[in-house]
């Protein structure tokens, strides 16, 4: 299209008309700008002139002023045969009620617009009905918002009925795009298993979802505002179970288990570790034979842990390994910044690019991964205004990674579990920075610190993924999806943390330190930094650097798992 812009009238603020035609040019359209304070007759002889299929016109002063001008606008277009042009109005608040009687305008933007409603404008999505507006298709709806990322939160209350009551506000506000539920432990280990329920942890950590037909409300629940997509847990046990029951209840958007965890390895589940990886990597490939999305949130229970920053890494790489050789097409990478606790803005630049650059090396036509960031869980104080500070710092540290998709962490998390309230508030301060740094921000790999350090857990974590495969028996046609041999690789203590010391199944030996904002290992005797070679030279792996330089990390070295 061609768009002509303009500020009327003595208006000469001009920011609001210029974005909007800023907008207009990314999405491919040609935009002209007339400047401020236009007067009406030269708007019409500028329209004439260029012959543009939209007018923005903006006036940012008082309602009342605003009154005459506009009376004045339409007369001098319909003299001058202009009505059929498209008309959009940019102005206050109060001026939006005055400028819809005078029926020009088939679109008023005001300061609480947002650059998502101009897009909506922009690609002909704000007068279609808001279940066709909104997409239930993950990939359509982030093509559809493009370039602003979706944004996600969790959202579980201790009662049904309050989580549905919620859900209704959240969609009605509409301020995210999904909405992520959080069954109690009860559900998550026992849904098919009522009778292994502990009663007296009701509603413990989430909504005790019991029956089918509870989801089915969540999800009546969202289809109001801007229908908002839904998933939830996969659960600790029963996966396969778990996942069809929320693909005909949801209509689950993607799927997010582990590859090593909720397992004996951390105690949210009874299953034995091998168990766990067998039934994970089970539920991997069932989501991959129905097209449905995977996220495999491990490399952050490691972080959570205080695993050194290169087990991040490597398991980073090796989630989205595994989730390729089960078929998944959509991989979402989650990536959680500030973990662990005291890790610095660079350093998780660092770290993250890091994952990016090893994850992103898997891509071709069969495998997409896409981007997500989120605050860490450990990062937030009690203080609700602090929180508040940490929600608005790490999603600008996060934005640096140009993700697809941002995940709110309430500002409230230390203190209480967030309400309808907290996550519409949360979700608010988040889109308010999400939209101040798409209009840029630095080049992190501009940084010599953040480059070096990219570069440095690239190299680890490519030695800590040749230690994994070593271990694999003749056997195993590839040890990277083998889970005995991610067994072996925590006993050896290869996979390691110190959250795992005492653990029945791991090493536990693992020391690290957090040395100017990284998550480094050091030597259990004497307290000092070592580097990857040395550690796993300790657990018996006699490697040099270019070792890892020899590894396969392509499309060839996966025998698919079926």
């Amino acid at each position: 299209m061609k768009i002509l812009g303009a500020a009327i009238g003595s208006c000469v603020h001009v920011a609001g008309v210029l974005r909007f035609l800023a907008l207009a040019e990314e999405d491919g359209h040609e935009t002209t700008f007339l400047g401020p304070a236009t007067p009406i007759d030269e708007l019409i002889i500028q329209i004439k002139k260029h012959d543009p299929d939209v007018v923005g016109v903006s006036y940012r002063l008082t309602a009342v002023s605003a009154t005459n001008l506009l009376v004045d606008l339409k007369q001098a277009v319909i003299k001058s045969s202009l009505e059929m042009k498209r008309w959009v109005l940019g102005c206050t608040a109060p001026t939006k009620p005055i400028a819809e009687k005078i029926g020009l305008f088939e679109e008023i933007f005001t300061g609480f617009s947002t650059d998502e409603d101009a897009l909506a404008y922009l690609r002909g999505h704000s007068r279609i009905q808001p279940e066709r507006k909104h997409p239930l298709n993950l990939m359509t709806r982030l093509t559809t918002k493009s370039p602003i990322p979706l944004i996600r939160h969790h959202f579980g209350l201790s009662s049904v009925e309050e989580t549905i009551q919620g859900i209704t506000r959240i969609a009605e506000s509409s301020v995210l795009d999904v909405i992520s539920i959080g069954p109690d432990q009860n559900a998550q280990e026992s849904f098919f298993r009522p009778e292994e329920m502990n009663r007296n942890l009701e509603g413990d950590g989430g909504v005790p979802l019991r029956e089918p037909e509870d989801l089915r409300q969540l999800f009546e629940a969202s289809q109001r505002g801007n229908f908002p997509l839904l998933r939830c847990y996969s659960g600790t046990r029963d996966l396969v179970s778990w996942a069809q029951l929320l693909k005909d209840t949801i209509n689950n958007v993607w799927c997010a288990t582990p590859l090593l965890w909720y397992s004996e390895l951390d105690g949210r589940s009874k299953r034995t570790l091998k168990e766990a990886i067998v039934e994970n990597q089970r539920n991997h490939h069932w989501h991959a034979t129905h097209d449905m999305p995977v996220e495999l949130n491990e490399p952050h229970h490691w972080s959570l842990r205080s695993a050194h920053d290169t087990i991040a890494v490597a398991m980073a790489y090796l989630s989205a390994y595994n989730a390729k050789a089960a078929g998944v097409r959509h991989y979402i990478a989650q990536h959680m910044l500030n973990t662990p606790l005291g890790t610095s803005p660079k350093m998780d630049l660092g770290k993250m690019l890091a994952k990016i650059e090893l994850v992103e090396s898997l891509h071709d036509q069969t495998f997409l991964s896409l981007r997500q960031v989120r605050p860490g869980l450990f990062s937030y104080p009690p203080d609700l205004d602090l929180g508040k500070g940490q929600l608005a710092s790490s999603i600008y540290t996060g934005m640096m990674l140009k993700p697809h998709i941002v995940h709110v962490v309430g500002f409230c998390e230390a203190d209480h579990a967030a309400t309808a309230e907290d996550v519409i508030e949360s979700c608010k301060i988040a889109r308010r920075v999400v939209h101040d740094c798409l209009l840029g921000t630095p080049n992190p790999l501009s940084d010599n610190e953040v480059l070096r350090r990219k570069n440095e857990l690239v190299r680890d974590a490519k030695l800590l993924t040749t230690a994994i495969s070593l271990l694999g028996n003749k056997k195993s046609v590839n040890p990277l999806i083998d889970p005995e041999t991610y067994v072996q690789a925590v006993k050896l203590g290869v996979l390691d943390a110190p959250h795992l010391r005492n653990n029945p199944i791991a090493k536990g030996q693992l020391r690290t330190k957090m040395i100017d904002g990284a998550c480094i290992a050091i030597d259990s005797d004497y307290g000092n930094p070592i580097d990857e070679i040395t550690r796993l030279r300790q657990l018996g792996f006699e490697m040099t650097p270019d070792q890892a330089l020899r590894l396969p990390f392509t499309v060839e070295r996966f025998e698919t798992q079926r």
